[in-house]
């Protein structure tokens, strides 16, 4: 995968407009639009599959050396380290052994034992483009019986606004066991967690966004999906489960935050349809709940003064196909959505979820970005993700932008 108050500030800026019969169209923009003069509508001119990183995942997941590592996850976020480590976060993860093909069916995948243990989260360090080591998990505890954590976005900042000490601050997903239609778990709130640097230690847990007193599950909001780092500010985005099997048709919120304060509640803003403002109820920037929505997990990336956000397609090809929008403002308007690309599969009834930019790892025009796969059907899962440990795993693909057409 993948951050209130201080009032936004409004400018009008008129438009003359001369098509055979002039007209005035007055637009109201934040004053603190990010994008610039170099904005521009962007999308997915080519993509390719990321081979190198596709197969180290396959090797680190594959090596039966050890028993109490990562064998596949899904939830895939990243984040540099000052020393260069790159930090891989993961939400329900496989950890124990894995068997080399063929599998007990006969079948040329390699495998795990059905008794293999899941934990909620995960955290695998990479070294210089290879995996290493999967640190001691869950990283992150459960806070309460029947709830868990899944990690988000995460970046390095000061320890406080101002501070030389750095630290990394993971988001997390606090969600609770609930009843179908919430089969992965009721949205409860929105947390920073601190961790020191470099051991990578768990220092503290905080709240900033608790949902709990919002009486329709499918109203709350959990941010951290995405982040975007821009003069001074992180801006941190996230989505409600405006259908609990997440269907990409949520909507997308954005908060931000002032560098060094993301595991300060009170220095939380959120944006509300006018302002940036903090204890106020957020106002969606996309999302109309039909051809125009995201999935309650999707990416942001800037790409000069143009933000670009990731997310599977609404309707049919939800689950396979993967879209995007732009804007020149975290607050929009959001366009599109634009051209839909549909990223490799593995053979049988799986899906694709949760499209996550790596700006790490991207360059050179290039952008890296990665989608989980998974077996589409919760019954039997289990044994289809065990026959085939490949089916639960990140892809990784690289894209080049280019202007709307």
């Amino acid at each position: 995968m993948p951050r209130i108050g201080v009032a936004g500030r409004w400018a009008w800026v008129s438009f003359l407009v001369v098509l055979g019969l002039g007209a005035v169209l007055l637009t109201r923009l934040p004053a603190d639009r990010g994008g610039g003069d170099d904005c521009s509508g962007r999308t997915v001119r080519s993509w390719g599959a990321h081979s190198s990183l596709n197969s180290e995942f396959s090797r680190y997941g594959d090596d039966a050396s050890r028993a109490d590592d990562w064998t596949g996850g899904d939830g895939t976020h990243s984040v540099r380290l000052p020393d260069g480590r790159v930090l891989w976060l993961f939400s329900d993860t496989y950890l124990g052994q894995v068997y080399g093909p063929p599998n007990p069916f006969g079948e040329s995948y390699a495998w795990r034992d059905t008794s293999a243990p899941m934990v909620r989260n995960s955290a695998v360090v990479m070294r210089d483009g290879r995996l290493e080591s999967t640190l001691p998990a869950p990283l992150f505890a459960d806070p309460a019986p029947g709830q868990w954590r899944w990690p988000v976005a995460a970046r390095v900042e000061p320890r406080r606004p101002g501070a030389e000490e750095q630290v990394l601050r993971v988001v997390l997903w606090v969600r609770a066991a609930g009843q179908a239609p919430w089969i992965y778990g009721v949205p409860t709130a929105t947390e920073v967690a601190t961790l020191s640097l470099p051991d990578l230690r768990v220092e503290s847990t905080v709240t900033v966004f608790d949902q709990r007193l919002v009486a329709d599950p499918s109203r709350r909001v959990l941010f951290g999906t995405t982040l975007v780092e821009e003069s001074g500010w992180t801006y941190v985005f996230g989505g409600d489960d405006r259908q609990a099997v997440s269907r990409p048709v949520s909507r997308a919120y954005v908060a931000r935050v002032p560098e060094g304060g993301l595991a300060d509640p009170a220095a939380w803003e959120y944006w509300d349809g006018e302002e940036w403002a903090a204890g106020v109820r957020p106002r969606a920037v996309l999302g109309d709940g039909g051809r125009r929505g995201v999935g309650s997990a999707f990416s942001v990336v800037r790409d000069g003064g143009t933000y670009v956000l990731f997310s599977m397609a609404a309707g049919g090809e939800g689950l396979t196909s993967v879209t995007s929008y732009w804007a020149c403002s975290p607050t929009g308007p959001w366009h599109g959505p634009t051209k839909d690309f549909r990223p490799d599969l593995p053979d049988g009834n799986v899906a694709a979820y949760n499209p996550q930019v790596h700006p790490e790892l991207s360059g050179g025009g290039r952008l890296v970005l990665s989608y989980d796969v998974n077996w589409l059907e919760t019954n039997g899962a289990a044994a289809q993700l065990s026959r085939n440990v490949s089916l639960y795993r990140p892809r990784f693909v690289t894209l080049r932008l280019g202007p709307v057409r």
